[in-house]
């Protein structure tokens, strides 16, 4: 608290940087509040070793290219990145959304789309079925996405209406057992190479967005047709669906 004290009781006259050294001490005089626990610390150094030997040297490539190869994203898998705040109960690595914070700024340091690969998977896709599907969709679609052999993403997003969600124009009708889905939706991270998605359809429209419901689809499935892949630099994996 001492050390917080003296920075906040700095006058108004101390605190005009008059130069970047100035700037940099105050900085370091901050951060020096703030460790990380010896785990996450541990996680943070395994990270960014493996970006700056792994990610680096070929992040240029891959987005050149269009492409992600399929062994980055299991040595990933295999250092427990792709699901980190998964229980282990479901393959998962069973750390928190700090250890996820951590690896994410390592891994994007290294490679933007190893970056964006690895949180669709671990946020997008895993975190809706962790938190809200039952015990059997957990067991189906959690515990095979865990280990960078297969992974999933999120289809929320449409050619017409981007990330609000509340304008989609993907239906879904009940039908016996099962529903039906129409409609289109662009821009999907993973898209390509996901083995099932979490997908966004209305099911209600008397009640606007409340009446919008999350599917699981496993992939491939009849009905379903992949588009283009986007020529879009630092996502390699995005195509309409």
């Amino acid at each position: 608290m001492a050390a917080l004290s003296q920075l906040i009781s700095f006058s108004r006259a101390s605190c005009r940087l008059s130069s970047v050294t100035k700037a940099w001490r105050v900085v370091r005089h901050v951060s020096g509040l703030v460790e990380l626990p010896e785990t996450h610390e541990m996680l943070r150094k395994t990270c960014r070793d493996f970006a700056e030997a792994e990610l680096q040297p070929h992040a240029s490539a891959f987005d050149k290219q269009g492409r992600v190869p399929q062994e980055t994203v299991k040595a990933m898998g295999e250092l427990g990145l792709m699901a980190l705040a998964t229980p282990e109960d479901y393959g998962g690595t069973g750390m928190d959304y700090l250890a996820y914070a951590v690896a994410m700024e390592e891994i994007s340091r290294g490679c933007a789309s190893a970056g964006v690969i690895m949180s669709a998977n671990n946020s997008l896709y895993i975190g809706p079925i962790q938190m809200f599907g039952s015990e059997k969709q957990k067991q189906d679609f959690i515990s095979p996405f865990t280990d960078g052999n297969q992974v999933g993403c999120f289809a929320l997003s449409e050619p017409g209406n981007g990330s609000d969600a509340g304008a989609a124009s993907t239906t879904a009708k009940e039908d016996g057992g099962n529903y039906i889905l129409n409609g289109t939706k662009a821009w999907i991270t993973n898209g390509f190479e996901s083995k099932a998605t979490v997908v966004f359809a209305t099911t209600d429209k008397t009640k606007k967005h409340k009446g919008i419901s999350a599917f699981i689809v496993p992939k491939p499935i009849e009905g379903l047709s992949l588009g283009k892949k986007e020529d879009k630099l630092g996502h390699p994996w995005l195509l309409n669906v």
